[in-house]
């Protein structure tokens, strides 16, 4: 399975649509820090596939800080036959420098 790298604007008009489900890879604090609306909390250092919702139908999209444990993630899916190849490239960050909004505290 190849990874799919989604822009952060995709990701936006994407999850406006209800066409995807967005699991935030990073840690609590990290998460409690700052987030996406609507992204669910998946830490990769317990991260399990078999949790993982089953989206009703619609695509998950993985995302972090950079990049860089969604793509991880993706792996993790990949190695259990759980066919879920997305991430926001550039993770977090990207869509911050994309001028989107996040939560904060």
């Amino acid at each position: 399975m190849t990874i799919q790298d989604i822009d952060p604007h995709d990701v936006a008009r994407r999850l406006a649509e209800h066409s995807i489900v967005l699991i935030d890879v990073r840690e609590p604090q990290e998460f409690a820090a700052e987030r996406i609306s609507g992204a669910l909390l998946f830490p990769l250092s317990s991260f399990d596939p078999a949790t993982l919702p089953d989206g009703d139908k619609r695509e998950i999209v993985f995302h972090c800080g950079s990049g860089i444990r969604s793509a991880k993630a993706v792996s993790a899916c990949e190695a259990v036959g759980i066919p879920c190849d997305l991430h926001m490239k550039g993770g977090i960050q990207a869509w911050k420098a994309a001028g989107l909004p996040t939560i904060t505290g």
